[in-house]
């Protein structure tokens, strides 16, 4: 008798201890870094939270207001450190009013390059009613929150073709050991400048200007070691075939928003893709 109750004194022991490392292994492999990818079809609204840090890029057109709002109430969401507006296209700061209306607004960063419409005045209507002054990026800003290396890449003229899309702010985001880019809608001239000043080696990037085919992506993607990419495209204006051929040339995962939302996440060492 006192033999079985040794025996199972030790299986008991043995669980608890496995349970234990369990918790202690999925502790350490917590994926405290998250992107979420709103599904905006051809269109940027990208939220990333780490810890209590909240980073808005892009805010996707108008009609997807009530879904960013949503969502970010769902996950009690009160605070955004950073709205970053890349350019001011109606599919990047369609929903900004809406946005900083409905939450409190540390820092805005923008684009250096107006463009006159409604979404453009009552983005500026409602940084005026809550006493946001936007800081507009035009050399480059470094940010160090906690484990967050974040770098702004502004555009240094005004360009001569595609303005307002070769003026997007470019995102570079270093959590630990991935990295992850976002291009916003650089074509082929920003492109260009952007490899000049850049060689950094990314896991993760979100395919700029929606997937369109651009003679400079082969040169953005050569030599960075990137693993995955995100196309945000919808099913009336699809993403390039070329575009996809470069990508599965370099052996790139790429996710299409038109096929849904997706979620990017990280422990600082791996990254999990979910869509």
């Amino acid at each position: 008798m006192k033999k079985i109750v040794f025996i199972i004194i030790l299986i008991a022991i043995f669980i608890l201890m496995s349970l234990v490392g369990i918790y202690i292994s999925d502790n350490n492999n917590r994926y405290v870094f998250k992107i979420h990818f709103f599904d905006a079809g051809k269109a940027d609204a990208i939220f990333i939270n780490c810890n209590d840090i909240n980073i808005i890029i892009d805010t996707g057109e108008e009609k997807l207001a009530d879904e960013i709002i949503e969502y970010l109430k769902k996950r009690n969401v009160i605070k955004i450190d950073y709205l970053i507006i890349t350019h001011f296209d109606k599919d990047h700061v369609g929903s900004a009013s809406r946005i900083i209306d409905e939450f409190d607004i540390d820092n805005v960063l923008q684009s250096n390059y107006p463009k006159e419409s409604s979404y453009y005045s009552n983005y500026l209507n409602s940084l005026s009613k809550k006493s946001v002054t936007p800081e507009t990026i035009i050399n480059d800003k470094n940010i160090t929150i906690d484990n967050l290396k974040i770098k702004i890449y502004g555009p240094k003229k005004i360009y001569e073709n595609n303005e307002s899309n070769n003026s997007s702010l470019i995102t570079s985001i270093i959590y630990m050991d991935n990295s992850f880019l976002f291009m916003g809608d650089s074509q082929n001239a920003r492109i260009k400048d952007f490899i000049l000043e850049n060689n950094q080696n990314y896991d993760f990037l979100k395919v700029p200007y929606h997937g369109r085919y651009l003679k400079r992506f082969d040169d953005l993607l050569l030599n960075r070691n990137i693993k995955y990419a995100v196309i945000t495209s919808s099913l009336d204006e699809k993403e390039d075939d070329r575009t996809i051929d470069v990508l599965k040339k370099n052996n790139i995962n790429y996710y299409l928003i038109r096929n849904g939302e997706i979620d990017v996440l990280s422990n600082g060492k791996n990254i999990k893709v979910k869509q």
